[in-house]
């Protein structure tokens, strides 16, 4: 189990710095999009290019960033169910989703891709539109993405196992709480939408 919870934290290290590297193309992205629009308003100049790089930078950050979402448990998830539920039975819950659901859907998508993308590259794909780009980075992001995403669920399976069965103390972050699931849980049933909060529900994670 120590060299596996090794492996986690070298996973998990690869993650963030790739997640806070990658969030920093929203800004450029930003950039991208005011400065295109400028020039077409102010000189009536506009490139396709200039376009498919925005769609490109959006594509980089959704893809590369879903695994350090991952590790940080900010997936969105129906708080009004789990939250009811104890915080041994959540992590049952989260291994063998992870386990059952989440991996075996990673790895086809990465079977999928590499074929996917290795013909585009040896196409030298490009862009159908006129100054477009070329087309094979895109692609390679979206493979790129899910080994991210592959290996981010290997490191929380690890996580999730050493809670359950070594006992380790549990490293992911506590999703925020949702503040209108708090008011319906906060509310016995029976009890009048102005009466006092009577069932408290405390956010463990």
């Amino acid at each position: 189990m120590t060299a596996l919870l090794t492996l986690s934290r070298g996973i998990d290290a690869v993650t963030r710095w790739i997640g806070r590297g990658v969030s920093w193309m929203v800004l450029v992205a930003v950039l991208v999009s005011a400065g295109n629009a400028i020039v077409r308003k102010a000189f009536d100049l506009s490139s396709n290019a200039w376009l498919e790089l925005q769609w490109y930078l959006f594509g980089a950050v959704f893809m590369l960033a879903a695994a350090w979402t991952l590790q940080n448990n900010e997936h969105i998830r129906v708080d009004i169910v789990s939250g009811r539920l104890k915080k041994r039975t959540r992590d049952w819950i989260d291994l063998i989703g992870h386990i059952v659901m989440l991996l075996p859907f990673l790895i086809l998508m990465v079977w999928l891709l590499i074929p996917y993308v290795s013909l585009s590259y040896r196409s030298g794909e490009y862009s159908p539109n006129a100054g477009g780009l070329i087309v094979w980075p895109a692609k390679a992001l979206l493979l790129a993405g899910f080994i991210l995403l592959l290996a981010q669920a290997f490191s929380e399976i690890i996580k999730r196992a050493g809670v359950l069965f070594a006992g380790i103390p549990d490293p992911t972050p506590q999703q925020h709480p949702d503040p209108a699931a708090d008011e319906m849980l906060a509310t016995a049933p029976g009890e009048g939408a102005g009466a006092p909060a009577t069932v408290h529900q405390e956010h463990v994670r």
